[in-house]
């Protein structure tokens, strides 16, 4: 169906505007009348040009302040699209809006809220979806949008960490690398050419000559290295969209001394937040596996949570085939069995979550604590013994003009 702008007059003479789906014209001007207006304009609207969209165009602070506004105004008797129809004017993001437009629209003509979320899954996940549902049909909507929130605020303080921890190692081997590129390039040749116009270019000590002939390399298959670069991380990308290629990398990185350990931190976190969210908002135990599989972030750790959902389906209890997997500490394993023998898995789960965040903010910090010396160390020392091979030949000079 289009999409129509009208401009009707209501019995009292005022002028009223919209848009309205429709299959045709006529349809319109039937639809407005049916609602005692008179039409006056009715033109299709036009088409907008739209960018290509990369990602949800949705950032997590806009999803969460969506959540925790739309759970206050459902709290407070507002109807589910007079909520929509406020936050699509409130929201500065236009995608936002726009995707807020199509659910309330959706609504209207008679679908759940949680399948009209459905029809935009790049904004609103599995997890989202289905614990909406299980609100709607628990009639505590506002309870399960309230967790949402909290949920995605601490998925959010979870994902900036990392990213944070990231920052400044990037950042130095960014600038590392282009003043390797200048050195290289540009500083030791002018070095070299100085040795040459002074007679000792046969005579230099080994590591000028070393750092000299590293700059040759560099300078004469500079294209060829660019290009093996280029090929490297296309092929490092085409491998990781591979299935069998992303499954190997997943594994190599849960692998990694310190970093994996840290990675495996944030996977159980990630994990325990998620189902005891799902399990304490009504979601059951197969169901809320399988969303849980699909928000992993790892293969590796995906493939163990089916693999425990299918024996929980075949009769067994969560611990014995968590312990199965080897990806999640003994001590998860315990608790998790603790709290299917007491009947209060989710709040288990919950506790657990909250310790695995706190270990993930000490990791993190322990990890960068790390990382940055060693990258000091590493990068000021490559940097000294270029500049001390480069200046070892001038010393020479210096102290054969000296003597003589």
């Amino acid at each position: 169906m289009a999409e129509w702008v009208w401009e009707a007059r209501a019995r009292t003479g005022e002028l009223r505007k919209g848009a309205m789906e429709a299959e045709s014209e006529d349809a319109v001007e039937a639809r407005l009348r049916q609602q005692q207006l008179t039409p006056t304009k009715v033109k299709k609207k036009p088409r907008e040009l739209k960018l290509p969209q990369f990602g949800s165009g949705v950032s997590g602070k806009d999803l969460v302040t969506f959540t925790r506004l739309f759970a206050t105004m459902i709290d407070a008797g507002l109807p589910i699209v007079q909520c929509l129809d406020i936050l699509q004017g409130q929201t500065d993001n236009k995608h936002f809006a726009d995707v807020l437009k199509d659910i309330k629209s959706s609504v209207e003509q008679g679908s759940t809220f949680s399948d009209s979320l459905r029809r935009h899954p790049k904004v609103f996940d599995a997890l989202y979806t289905n614990l909406v549902q299980a609100g709607e049909v628990g009639g505590i909507l506002d309870t399960i949008l309230n967790r949402l929130a909290v949920y995605n605020e601490k998925a959010m303080k979870l994902a900036r960490q990392v990213r944070g921890a990231m920052v400044y190692p990037s950042v130095v081997l960014f600038v590392f690398l282009g003043v390797m590129c200048i050195l290289l390039g540009f500083v030791i040749p002018s070095f070299k050419n100085i040795f040459k116009d002074l007679g000792s270019k046969d005579d230099l000590p080994a590591l000028t000559s070393g750092v000299i002939a590293v700059s040759e390399f560099f300078v004469g298959n500079i294209i060829f290295m660019i290009l093996g670069l280029i090929a490297f991380v296309t092929a490092v990308v085409y491998s990781y969209k591979n299935p069998r290629g992303k499954k190997i990398y997943h594994r190599v990185f849960l692998k990694l001394p310190i970093i994996g350990n840290v990675l495996r931190k944030i996977a159980v976190a990630r994990f325990t937040r998620t189902l005891g969210t799902l399990l304490s908002s009504g979601v059951p135990i197969l169901d809320a596996l399988e969303i849980v599989a699909k928000t992993a972030g790892n293969v590796i750790v995906e493939e163990a949570i089916l693999y425990t959902r299918l024996r929980i389906s075949e009769g067994k209890n969560m611990a014995g085939p968590l312990t199965e997997t080897n990806i999640f500490p003994p001590m998860v394993v315990q608790m998790v069995g603790v709290g299917e023998q007491t009947g209060a898995l989710d709040a288990m789960l919950s506790k657990i979550a909250d310790f695995y965040e706190e270990e993930v903010d000490v990791a993190v910090a322990a990890l960068t604590s790390l990382i940055e010396p060693a990258m000091m160390v590493g990068i000021g020392g490559t940097v000294g013994v270029v500049l001390i091979a480069m200046y070892l030949p001038i010393f020479s000079i210096a102290g054969k003009i000296k003597g003589g």
